[in-house]
């Protein structure tokens, strides 16, 4: 079911940076970046509450609420960070280069959550290390 997620999630990540490119065209990319967060945040709520899970709030600890407030912090900066990309680059172009962000999460897995790091893991940074500047360059 993880596998159906994820998949999800990349499809809905490629029409993010498409659906972007085109909305943020003649608008400040911080503004787009707050209304984006507007709709994402009543979108999170809805389901929250269409769900019935707001009574677990009372139940998150206080190390869960840092570092979900960290995560969200680095949401915001990597938004921020995306839009302004999208906005002055090309988004073939944007878009190779923020996937980056998984050889990056592979090599803090394994630095700070002790994950291991296969071989298979070594191969797979390399080549979307490679892909990526490929497709930049």
């Amino acid at each position: 079911m993880w596998f159906i997620f994820a998949l999800l999630s990349a499809v809905f990540a490629a029409l993010t940076s498409i659906l972007a490119k085109v909305g943020i065209n003649g608008v400040n990319s911080n503004l787009a970046t707050a209304i984006r967060t507007v709709v994402v945040v009543i979108m999170a709520w809805g389901i929250v509450f269409l769900t019935n899970a707001q009574n677990g709030l009372s139940g998150i600890s206080r190390k869960s609420w840092l570092f979900l407030i960290l995560s969200g912090l680095a949401t915001g900066a990597s938004w921020l960070c995306y839009y302004k990309a999208l906005q002055i680059g090309e988004a073939s172009k944007v878009v190779p280069i923020d996937k980056l962000s998984v050889v990056i999460t592979l090599i803090l897995a394994f630095v700070f959550l002790h994950e291991t790091f296969t071989t298979k893991s070594l191969i797979g940074c390399i080549l979307i290390g490679a892909g990526t500047l490929i497709m930049v360059l």
